[in-house]
């Protein structure tokens, strides 16, 4: 389905806040996949019918776990040129179709390589959604409306991880293979949610003003910020900010392609910036009790599986919870202060559980047990304080148009290849030195907390294209900040005329 064919299914109401929720949501669903993918695989490391099904030992089960992310490197390599090509929208209709037919192919596996094989396209799928969503929604949503969205896009990963950890709990009692496959076909209903809800939303205004389809972005940024109305001060504004930077990137010799990500300092920079978001988050510990909580319980002493499926519930609503407190605190902190301080939280909270696993880990003190098991919850919820809503908003922004998607390749290939590195490497690392698996880590979590504070940069309160005030040292349009204009401190009557005679030039399709 190209661009063309899905302009004419296209049935956008003329509603600025209805037209965010359905964006919002339509994105926010292939992240749901995603964390149900975690808390399911995680579920399903708990059921014995699962893993005698299989016949796992820890290479195969590192190894159904990890393939994923396999996916998710080959997404990253590809996707974003995709992405560039046939336009935000539609690219996130085909990532949401190759998700389902994965997990068709999931739920019908009859051995280790297939089940591999279809969790390979899973995470192709997953990647490909979690390259152009955030892109999608970053070009789109109102400047007021951003951090919230791309915010709870990741949040989202906890309501998909929530729904997988009670499906699981209520299906380890069946004895047929169906108590695996149940939980695996319910994956795909959330890509097909997306399918449906595609036909209403708009394609994103910045890559319909690169195409030269200036008429159809005017009128998408209209539906956006003022209900349809484009005489609106706003809209305009908003409009010639986007084309003004656009056009400076075009006179300055920017492409889309792959060479532009090292072309410069500016976009090394982002690039950068982008992928240390991907890096950090990873490697913060997180992956541990993401996708092996049960030999992490096991390691802290609560070795019933039906209470480690308890946990994974508790889990899961308790991190939803903090990564709404964290999108909150997103939008009125800032991304590098928000950052800082989940890090700083989780790094103190991982040490606590490496030293509670070593003294308690191997005894019957219950006391001792609680407290491990308390420092998980509190280690998860400061990862989901900063790093959940943190993810997909910090990249998108801090890249200009010409490297966004492309960027985002960067970053999700970044994001996978750690991920795969550590998915595949921890279950080893918990068996061989258990307890020091977190000290180590913990170590280098404090790294990044300097690291962070010296190099991120703040993107708080800013359009897309007022962002290359903090990173190129200008702004590449002589238009107002929106914010100004929202909050009737510019000059408006100054930029009245401006506008008015802009919008009278308006260029046709």
């Amino acid at each position: 389905m190209n661009q063309a064919v899905l302009k004419r299914v296209t049935y956008v109401p003329r509603s600025s806040q209805f037209i965010s929720i359905l964006l919002v949501s339509c994105s926010c669903i292939t992240s749901t996949t995603f964390g149900y993918d975690a808390s399911m695989i995680n579920g399903l490391n708990i059921l014995p019918s699962y893993t005698d099904y299989f016949h796992l030992n820890t290479a195969t089960l590192a190894l159904n776990t990890a393939s994923i992310w396999v996916g998710g490197c080959l997404a990253s390599f590809c996707y974003g040129n995709f992405t560039d090509w046939i336009g935000r929208r539609p690219a996130l209709f085909w990532a949401a179709l190759i998700t389902v037919f994965a997990v068709i192919l999931q739920t019908a596996a009859q051995n280790v390589a297939m089940f591999v094989v279809a969790r390979i396209l899973i995470g192709f799928g997953t990647s490909a959604s979690g390259l152009c969503g955030p892109v999608y929604l970053a070009e789109t949503l109102p400047f007021q409306w951003r951090g919230w969205g791309l915010g709870v896009f990741n949040d989202f990963y906890y309501v998909g991880g929530l729904i997988a950890a009670g499906i699981t709990f209520g299906t380890q009692g069946m004895n047929s293979t169906w108590a695996w496959r149940i939980p695996s076909a319910i994956q795909g209903v959330f890509s097909i949610f997306c399918i449906l809800i595609i036909p209403f939303i708009p394609e994103s205004p910045r890559w319909l003003i690169y195409q030269n389809q200036h008429e159809e972005a005017l009128e998408v940024i209209a539906y956006m910020y003022a209900d349809g109305d484009r005489s609106n001060a706003l809209v305009s504004a908003q409009y010639k900010e986007i084309i003004d930077t656009i056009e400076y990137e075009k006179n300055a010799g920017a492409t889309l392609s792959a060479k532009q990500l090292i072309k410069t300092p500016s976009a090394r920079k982002r690039v950068a910036l982008a992928m240390s978001a991907a890096i950090f988050s990873t490697i913060a510990g997180n992956v541990i009790a993401s996708y092996y909580l049960g030999t992490m319980l096991d390691n802290a002493g609560i070795t019933n599986s039906t209470v480690q499926l308890e946990i994974n519930i508790i889990l899961n609503a308790w991190c939803l919870v903090c990564s709404i407190v964290g999108t909150y605190l997103a939008d009125h902190m800032g991304c590098k202060s928000l950052g800082i301080l989940s890090q700083s939280l989780l790094t103190i909270f991982l040490f606590l559980v490496g030293a509670l696993t070593k003294t308690y880990g191997n005894s019957t003190f219950n006391p001792g047990i609680y407290a491990t098991v308390a420092m998980l919850f509190l280690f998860q919820g400061s990862y989901s304080i900063g790093w959940t809503p943190l993810l997909y908003l910090y990249p998108p922004e801090v890249m200009n148009y010409s490297i966004r998607a492309n960027g985002m390749g960067v970053f999700q290939f970044a994001l996978n290849a750690t991920a795969l590195w550590a998915v595949f490497a921890f279950p080893f690392a918990l068996v061989a030195i258990g307890w020091k698996t977190y000290m180590i880590n913990g170590a280098w979590d404090v790294v990044i907390i300097g690291l962070m504070w010296w190099y991120w940069v703040e993107t708080k309160g800013m359009t897309l294209e007022e962002i290359d005030r903090v990173i190129d040292g200008e702004k590449h349009s002589d238009v107002p900040d929106l914010v100004l204009i929202a909050q009737g401190k510019a000059a408006i009557e100054q930029y009245e005329e401006k506008r008015n005679d802009f919008t009278l030039n308006i260029p046709s399709a």
